[in-house]
């Protein structure tokens, strides 16, 4: 079985008419990747990835013949900067100071730029999950408690709660049933 970046070819042909038509038809790319992916057992962004991927070996004689004539391309990943990342921490802990929401904050900062906008706001949520110390520390730093962070502790505690109970479910299952089983053995 020949192989493009784990899919077959045929599943990455696949991919990319359903990426066409799809763009043709004016949806989202995210909205094809999760629906792509609903429909094939995949992941969004196991998708999203993959398609990213995909388009970066041009220097494949497969993947051109696969994408010719279908005019897709993907832009260039523009990392944040150091000074980027903390101004958009401010701006964005400035508006929560203020009582706006994440997104109200950076719709602000963004001057109402879509594209910059969806690009504040997956560096903040990547801020959130890979570096939630650094977010804390700066909203610290603001005077502001950091409700995503509190949410997320309060999850995991709910979560924990539940490992616990429903280990404790089992046992006393389990105890009831040898109970039952040593009543039945003193009747006799």
């Amino acid at each position: 079985m020949n192989k493009i970046n784990g899919y077959t070819e045929e599943e990455a042909s696949g991919l990319i008419e359903y990426i066409y038509t799809g763009k043709n038809a004016g949806k989202t790319l995210s909205y094809l990747f999760e629906t792509y992916g609903k429909e094939h057992s995949r992941a969004k962004g196991s998708v999203r990835n993959y398609y990213y991927a995909f388009l970066k070996k041009q220097d494949d004689s497969r993947v051109k013949r696969i994408l010719e004539g279908k005019n897709l391309s993907a832009g260039e990943i523009k990392p944040f900067s150091e000074e980027e990342t903390e101004a958009l921490l401010d701006k964005v802990l400035e508006g929560r100071k203020k009582g706006y929401s994440v997104r109200k904050s950076i719709l602000e900062a963004s001057n109402g730029d879509e594209k910059l906008m969806l690009r504040m706001q997956n560096k903040y949520r990547n801020l959130l999950k890979k570096q939630p110390e650094r977010v804390e520390q700066a909203a610290k730093d603001r005077g502001i408690s950091n409700p995503f962070l509190q949410k997320r502790l309060e999850r995991e505690i709910d979560a924990l709660y539940a490992r616990i109970a429903e280990g404790l479910k089992e046992e006393n299952a389990r105890l009831r049933a040898e109970l039952e089983k040593l009543r039945r053995g003193s009747e006799e």
